[in-house]
């Protein structure tokens, strides 16, 4: 599902707006996304070259002057590193050719899991990915809803972190189910599924779960009632879908009527679109295009969250506040 005339939805807001000093500039990671939000912004991409040598190495060069603007990249940081490190390269050349700030937005953000140590002698990797972009150059940073919001003081930059319930809200909203409760599949879950909860007048439910080794999950009990109820599972992100479509037929297996699920990152890797589309107890998904979707599915809708990103973008721009970009999830 893609929202409707995201440009004129944003008409009071790129009044005034001078190209010469604000340019969009979008990387191979998802060029749809970022031709979508210059579009709701008003505004066209600036011309970038960005090719492979037959190496793999990865070369950068701007098309057009950028000295003196305010800059802003579009690149999700998913799986392979070749789109963080193309971001990098992307941060590392617009601050040699002199822009005046440069923001990386970042749909996704990419190594946001592995955010402490949990085991001896690991990375956090998280850590290692903000300290690589404030040495990059990055002035800024503007996301979606990172794995665990804390990541945000892994920044010594500023950082905006907005969450997607204002565009997956009001489409659960329109959906006019009844006797709903809103589930979360973790405990870490548990207080995004409490403002959609809050927002949509549900029952919260909780599962929790046991990982006995990465991308493995097991439910074991589901913590409310949902008996008779339609459920909507809220989640960050779906990887391989196990926690996911586990956690649909244990809440079937509980009496719940209805499941859909809504998720920001569309991340299915491995076979997750099959495991979803195998499972009958699904009904559907709704998620963002932060990630383009690796293949069309009959049960995923997505919706875009250009128009957020591009009203964040103008905001910036202008140094207004963003706070009404995220206060739906407090």
């Amino acid at each position: 599902m893609s929202q409707p005339s995201v440009a004129s939805a944003l008409h009071p807001l790129h009044e005034g707006i001078v190209p010469s000093e604000i340019k969009i500039v979008a990387g191979r990671s998802h060029p749809v996304l970022a031709q979508h939000v210059a579009q709701a912004a008003g505004l066209e991409l600036a011309g970038v070259t960005i090719r492979n040598f037959s190496d793999g190495e990865i070369w950068v060069k701007y098309e057009e002057n950028i000295r003196g603007v305010d800059l802003f990249i579009i690149q999700s940081t998913y799986a392979p590193a070749d789109n963080l490190m193309e971001l990098l390269i992307l941060v590392d050349a617009a601050r040699r050719a002199s822009a005046s700030r440069i923001t990386a937005v970042i749909p996704y953000f990419g190594y946001a899991r592995q955010d402490r140590k949990d085991q001896p002698r690991v990375s956090i990797s998280a850590k290692l990915v903000a300290n690589l972009l404030t040495v990059a150059g990055a002035d800024r940073v503007i996301t979606i809803d990172l794995h665990t919001p804390q990541l945000q003081g892994f920044f010594d930059i500023p950082l905006d972190h907005l969450y997607a319930s204002r565009v997956l809200l009001p489409v659960l909203e329109e959906e006019a189910l009844d006797n709903l409760a809103v589930a979360s599949p973790d405990v870490g879950g548990a207080k995004t599924a409490r403002a959609y909860a809050k927002r949509l007048n549900a029952d919260l439910v909780l599962v929790d779960k046991r990982r006995p080794a990465p991308n493995v999950s097991e439910v074991m009990t589901v913590i409310g009632d949902v008996e008779g109820k339609d459920v909507v599972i809220v989640d960050d992100l779906v990887d391989t879908g196990g926690t996911f479509v586990t956690c649909a037929r244990t809440l079937k297996a509980h009496g719940a009527r209805t499941i859909i699920g809504a998720c920001t990152h569309a991340v299915f890797s491995g076979h997750a679109l099959e495991a979803i589309e195998s499972c009958a107890d699904i009904e559907r998904v709704y998620v963002t295009d932060t990630i383009p979707l690796r293949r069309p599915s009959p049960k995923v809708r997505v919706v875009s969250v250009a128009t957020m990103l591009a009203e964040a973008i103008l905001r910036t721009h202008r140094n207004e506040s963003i706070s009404s970009l995220f206060d739906i999830i407090r």
